[in-house]
């Protein structure tokens, strides 16, 4: 009996864990809630980014969900100036090094600049040119994501640092937990409750 009761336990127990048992949460295969939230058509451009960069698809994803709800968000500008698919400011995906980049970073950089690869890699910026359009677009998803990733590899996610990475994003902790707790739930191993 108490064998019995103590296996019942230990299966029950089970049911309110968040996090997998074995590695692999970051990056592993998509979740029954990452199926019914994503759509389908980011899914390349997300392991494409992790390919390149070496950031998890997942976390990824759920910047992506945090940022715009999945591009749902019409316009793709907030309210305080950050911009397209993933919400960067001006500032960061052109360049810090920007003339006109001080304060919160909108900057007034020219369009023409804004998205041109060779300014943003004069100025220091995250924009990248993923869909080889010839232009750095933070409205174009694939650029978008790939200046993403770009962004939260060299801020520690490549090497493991996810929180840190997320909160260099968004310097908020409830952006942080919020952001994270997506990334967990759209990989295989998260236990939904």
């Amino acid at each position: 009996m108490a064998a019995a009761l103590i296996l019942i336990f230990v299966l029950f127990s089970g049911m309110f864990e968040r996090e997998p048992e074995e590695p692999g949460e970051w990056g592993g295969k998509i979740s029954a809630a990452g199926e019914r939230d994503i759509p389908d058509e980011f899914l390349p451009i997300y392991h494409a980014a992790e390919e390149e960069y070496s950031v998890p698809w997942n976390l990824l994803a759920a910047v992506h969900r945090v940022e715009t709800i999945f591009s749902s968000m019409d316009p793709l500008l907030s309210p305080v100036g950050a911009e397209g698919h993933m919400q960067f400011m001006p500032c960061t995906w052109t360049g810090w090094s920007h003339p006109s980049c001080d304060g919160l970073g909108e900057g007034e950089i020219p369009e023409d600049v804004k998205t041109d690869p060779d300014e943003i890699s004069r100025f220091g910026g995250y924009g990248v040119d993923a869909s080889g359009s010839g232009e750095a677009d933070p409205y174009d998803i694939e650029d978008a994501v790939f200046a993403a990733a770009n962004f939260l590899a060299s801020n520690g996610a490549a090497d493991g640092d996810y929180e840190r990475a997320v909160f260099a994003y968004n310097r908020a902790g409830w952006y942080v937990d919020d952001v994270l707790d997506y990334a967990e739930r759209y990989v295989e191993g998260y236990l939904e409750r």
